[in-house]
């Protein structure tokens, strides 16, 4: 089949019906629950995008091995070519979304393509699971498929590893082998836009201890498999709200959402590691799967930091007072910060690195610098847009108010900005801006960035020690004279 509308994205959210919670209600038509709707449409979108002529060569490619057109994230990087062809998915998906829908499809179809073009890894433990995730990866890039992904522990007792909590089961474990396959029990987080997508795939991040081996799983189901239970965090938006009054959060909300599994069942072909610590440590670093979702993460960030530099700058502009030196000091701060990581994704892809496979992947020091700064950049950046937008921020009236006819004049007069900035304009934009620094909405994209790649003094922590094992630190020897 190869790329899919967006319609018939849609067609595959109103096919299924997973067991969604939202608010204290089972959700019985996930198409037209309010809160996922919009969202829905806004990746039935990128999804279309797909067969627009003016893009399409730029972020797809016709598959060598079925002949068939399928997206660029499913595309194996051997060469500088193919990171150039990614990168350019990356950015127009981002652009798309501002930067405000972190994942979207291209993210974890790059994790998928990642394992199966290292599945040699998972092969030296258990021939099935390198053929079950070969198997997988083309079975989404042939029906362009959508994932979620839930690979962090319930925060519980944060002391204690998995086998350790008060019940066995808190964090997902295997219960029992079936002859039709593994029976799995518990929860894991955080899945984003978990609702509204076909598949979910499971594994974790690195940190297994022995006693842990039941906890050590990867696989995939579909959505909607039964025993599957998805509990939706609180809306940062009902849904109802006109896109004139809240452009972002009334298009671009992620829902987030805790996934139990009630004894559920993953048939054999779709386990990809079990009951293995060892093998669950490596899987990041053997197969790519950090570095691969890195550069896309890294674009999606760019697109979404300069986004919000972008709005900072027009709101000073707007009331006019990027003419004050420190108005001009803050902005240019976190201008440079955008030429950082514009920069710094520049070299990650010109100094990329290659794999065991023949896979390339972006530089590890560069694309980990960039998973280091964006948590702090792009909080500065909200915050800049905070201090300068002040109590402005505070007193937006709604579209009934601009559009009604005894208010128009008031409307012009009083909300109206420096000369030349009508009411009309400076009210949007400072809409605009309270989606992006004041909702609910902003500041679950504020606290994403700040999470979305783990802990960040954790990453750091791991990044001065990589760096501390691979670095000669020959100009010191040089100054002290044993060079």
């Amino acid at each position: 089949m190869g790329i899919r509308t967006g319609a018939a994205y849609i067609e595959g959210v109103k096919s299924r019906q997973p067991e969604v919670w939202l608010s204290g209600r089972k959700v019985t038509n996930v198409y037209e629950e309010p809160v996922f709707k919009q969202p829905i449409h806004e990746i039935a979108k990128l999804y279309d995008m797909q067969f627009e002529q003016s893009i399409q060569d730029k972020i797809t490619h016709v598959c060598e091995e079925t002949g068939e057109r399928v997206n660029n994230a499913f595309l194996v990087p051997k060469n500088a070519d193919h990171l150039e062809a990614r990168r350019a998915l990356f950015e127009a998906y981002a652009k798309a979304t501002f930067g405000l829908m972190g994942r979207t499809p291209d993210f974890l179809n790059i994790v998928v393509t990642s394992l199966f073009s290292n599945s040699d890894f998972l092969k030296a433990y258990n021939p099935d699971w390198a053929n079950n995730i070969q198997n997988y990866y083309r079975y989404i890039r042939d029906n362009d498929l959508f994932l979620t992904h839930a690979i962090i522990n319930p925060q519980n007792d944060r002391s204690k590893s998995s086998h350790e909590q008060q019940d066995i089961y808190t964090h997902l474990g295997a219960v029992e082998e079936t002859e039709e396959g593994l029976v799995v029990r518990g929860a894991k987080m955080l899945a984003t836009l978990a609702p509204i997508t076909d598949e979910v795939i499971i594994y974790s991040f690195p940190g297994f201890k022995p006693g842990d081996e039941r906890y050590a799983l990867a696989f995939a189901i579909p959505i909607d498999t039964p025993g599957l239970r998805i509990i939706c965090r609180e809306p940062m938006q009902d849904g109802l709200r006109s896109v004139a009054d809240h452009p972002l959060a009334s298009r671009f909300e992620e829902m987030d959402a805790l996934l139990v599994f009630n004894d559920v069942l993953v048939p054999w072909d779709r386990v990809f590691l079990y009951n293995n610590v060892e093998a669950a440590n490596l899987l990041y670093p053997k197969t790519g799967i950090g570095q691969q979702p890195s550069h896309q993460t890294g674009v999606r960030g760019l697109v979404k930091l300069q986004f919000a530099v972008e709005v900072a700058v027009q709101l000073a502009d707007s009331i006019g007072v990027d003419v004050y030196l420190n108005v001009q000091n803050d902005l240019g701060e976190i201008i440079q910060g955008v030429e950082t990581i514009r920069a710094l994704l520049k070299v990650a892809e010109l100094e990329y690195e290659t794999l065991p496979s023949g896979d390339i992947v972006p530089a590890y020091n560069p694309i980990e610098t960039i998973r280091g700064l964006l948590p702090t950049l792009y909080p500065r950046a909200i915050e800049v847009m905070q201090i300068i937008g002040a109590g402005g921020l505070l007193m937006s009236p709604t579209e009934a108010d601009l559009t009604h006819p005894e208010l128009a004049e008031d409307m012009q007069r009083y909300y109206g900005g420096r000369a030349g900035v009508s009411g009309t304009d400076r009210i949007h934009l400072f809409k605009l801006a309270w989606d992006l620094c004041g909702e609910a909405f902003g500041q679950r994209a504020l606290q994403y960035e700040r999470y979305y790649t783990g802990d960040p003094i954790r990453k750091r922590a791991i990044f001065y020690n990589n760096y501390k094992k691979s670095h000669d630190f020959k100009l010191v020897d040089e100054a002290l004279g044993k060079a």
